[in-house]
């Protein structure tokens, strides 16, 4: 009871119809969305999970409360940020976002993106980065600068490399390399310096503001200043445990050696090639890092500070070496799930929650603080119940897919089922006891009465997220 008249209180503030506050104290709140591209959960370093830093996404940690367990679901295509941004924007599950695809020019019409549900809720919109959603990102945002592609332009010389011994063909601070580099000044750099333009022109406005800041970071081709990737040699990153040469199922699971992303590093893995791909990878977070301490620097200089709700998230997450792999084409933990950090009046400091969410469940929760109706459409869910204790599990079970017939996953319990239906693979893990995902149990376990109850589940789930997968089984 003490819970729901705190959430109550909460949402009168939120909404601003408590008339025992002041106006200024009732005012709709801020939202400053901070979105990564490709960063997986384990590298912020007040989690202690990686030895990485990140003195500004630690100062999130402390500040509010971080989701342990948050997951995209999959993706109908290699780009699986394409899929991750369509759900985010659009709030509908997995393939219901690919179906409204095609029709996102009818959906902007009516005015169902999220940019434009908190326009209509009364706030001034604001877009920076990477959009990656099929339908200009001006027709959704009021503010739009530097709109940037799915990924930076690479090169052939970032391909298939370091090989211990050899001099390295490719370097992540030389400008001729393009990429991030495009233009005169890293990419990340310029978001920072579009996020600061923004918070000082908010700062002069009565309405609230929604800022959606995508950088194309820790994205390959993994760029960024020398003093950062010196940070990181080879001596200092350790291997994943899971590390392995060659994933056994990649070509049957459709993330094989022609995928894009898997073709960065040669075969077969080696220590020494992974160590080198994870040094420029959080030295290119490190520098994003940097550019978020500017951000949080400028919203304090608006004096607005106190008002406005922070989101910190991905995208997804990636491999990079886990399990042989280096994309985020695979069911497993590293690549499904990225960080996510809640940030602002009356969110617990320092709390973590470890029930599992998906990381799209914060569009819903920005259009409850903005005082919005949730439309019919929107699937995922608001975060703060969660955040405030209200309740103790977002979702019964996770479902994870990749292309229509290449990969699915279900988690429930204490455990994960992939299917690999092409060639018709099942894994187990207990991720209680095993979060690395390195003991196999569908052999073990393969007559026990909970694989066959995960295979139900996952067949239910299927039909239930309108999974091609069920109609192609049915034919």
């Amino acid at each position: 009871m003490i819970a729901l008249f705190r959430r109550l209180a909460a949402c009168l503030l939120v909404s601003g119809i408590c008339p025992f506050v002041s106006s200024a104290a009732s005012a709709r709140p801020n939202i400053l969305f901070i979105f990564a591209d490709d960063q997986c959960y384990e590298t912020i370093g007040a989690l202690g999970l990686t030895d990485i830093e990140t003195p500004n996404l630690d100062r999130l940690v402390h500040s509010g409360t971080t989701f342990t367990h948050a997951y995209n679901m999959g993706s109908w295509q290699g780009a699986v940020c394409v899929a991750s941004r369509t759900m985010l924007n659009t709030g509908r599950f997995l393939w219901r976002a690919h179906a409204v695809e095609p029709k996102l020019k009818e959906e902007a019409a009516a005015g169902r993106l999220w940019g434009q549900l908190m326009k209509a809720a009364g706030y001034e919109t604001y877009m920076t980065g990477k959009w990656h959603v099929q339908i200009p990102a001006p027709q959704i945002f009021d503010h739009v600068t530097h709109v940037r592609p799915g990924m930076p332009k690479d090169t052939k010389a970032g391909y298939q490399r370091p090989i211990e011994g050899q001099p390295d063909p490719w370097s992540p601070y030389d400008p001729k390399f393009g990429g991030h580099w495009a233009g005169g000044k890293h990419w990340a750099e310029v978001l920072a310096d579009d996020g600061e333009s923004y918070l000082a022109n908010a700062a002069k406005s009565d309405k609230p503001f929604f800022m959606y800041l995508a950088f194309n970071s820790p994205h390959d081709p993994r760029q960024s200043p020398k003093k950062f990737v010196d940070m990181y040699p080879p001596s200092r990153i350790k291997v994943p445990k899971n590390f392995l040469p060659e994933y056994p199922y990649m070509e049957g699971m459709g993330a094989g050696k022609r995928l894009r992303d898997e073709q960065l590093a040669p075969w077969p893995r080696t220590e020494y090639a992974i160590k080198v791909h994870r040094g420029e990878y959080y030295a290119m977070i490190t520098h994003f890092d940097v550019q978020i301490g500017k951000l949080l620097d400028a919203l304090k200089a608006t004096g607005k500070a106190d008002n406005t709700y922070i989101f910190f998230t991905a995208d997804h997450g990636l491999a990079v070496g886990h399990h042989g792999l280096l994309g985020k084409q695979n069911m497993y933990e590293d690549s499904l799930r990225p960080p996510l950090i809640v940030v602002g009046p009356g969110i617990p400091k320092g709390k973590r929650v470890d029930a599992r969410v998906y990381l799209q469940d914060i569009m819903p929760t920005t259009l409850e603080l903005a005082g919005a109706a949730k439309p019919d459409y929107v699937e995922f869910n608001s975060l703060l119940p969660l955040i405030h204790g209200d309740k103790s599990q977002q979702y019964e079970e996770i479902y994870g897919a990749y292309l229509k017939g290449r990969q699915r996953a279900i988690i429930k319990g204490d455990y994960k089922l992939i299917h690999y239906p092409a060639i018709n693979v099942y894994r187990l893990y207990n991720l209680k006891s095993d979060p690395m995902e390195m003991h196999d149990l569908i052999n073990e376990l393969d007559d026990a009465g909970e694989v066959n109850a995960l295979k139900v589940a996952l067949a239910k789930l299927e039909k239930k997220m309108d999974d091609p997968l069920v109609d192609a089984t049915a034919r």
